[in-house]
């Protein structure tokens, strides 16, 4: 399972014949987060004729959730070229949409899905991408003594620590790369117990 996910927010602008194309690339999580951001655009750019997108949650290459939406393009010319230029990229957990202003020259079919395409690759050059790294919940019970050495071991593996619970001993919730589980668990093994995934 491996692809890019985009750090942050990132946005292009194209001019094709008079007609401009701003898009608008988003970290998204799930299908609502994404559709969150078309309304959002829809309201910033109430006056645009067309807010085209695509999105796709999870692994490119084997999509969980993908969608598209041509928003009154001729059907294929606009969100499918954007999703096509994601899955070729290897990009999950994206959505980019593109606002586009009619400048008066029609662009023909072909002319419309280079356009779209164009405008989701513009995105792409301005994105920073970073791998994909599943993350897991874990608990994890320790001696009050030893509850700095549990905190040392999940900081060096680049985990974060959601909570902590005292009561006759220690529980800490932590998050971190589930490629880093088994060395937790063998880093801790005197200082702490690793309960369960979650």
């Amino acid at each position: 399972m491996s692809y890019q996910t985009l750090k942050r927010a990132v946005t292009a602008r194209l001019e094709i014949k008079k007609s401009e194309f701003i898009a608008y690339a988003y970290p998204v999580t799930s299908r609502e987060n994404a559709l969150f951001h078309v309304e959002q655009l829809r309201e910033q750019y109430a006056d645009a004729r067309h807010h085209c997108w695509a999105y796709i949650i999870g692994d490119p290459n084997n999509t969980t959730s993908a969608g598209f939406d041509d928003d009154g393009e001729p059907n294929g010319t606009a969100g499918k070229p954007i999703l096509n230029v994601l899955q070729h990229k290897s990009i999950g957990n994206v959505i980019i949409i593109v606002v586009r202003y009619f400048g008066g020259i029609k662009l023909g079919a072909g002319g419309l899905t280079r356009a779209y395409a164009g405008s989701a690759q513009a995105a792409i050059d301005q994105m920073t991408l970073s791998p994909y790294v599943p993350l897991l919940q874990v608990q994890i019970l320790a001696e009050f003594a030893t509850e700095a050495q549990c905190r040392y071991v999940i900081d060096s593996l680049s985990g974060h620590i959601d909570e902590v619970n005292y009561s006759k001993q220690v529980t800490l919730t932590a998050t971190l790369a589930a490629a880093d589980i088994d060395s937790l668990k063998e880093r801790l093994a005197m200082d702490g117990r690793v309960l369960e995934k979650t």
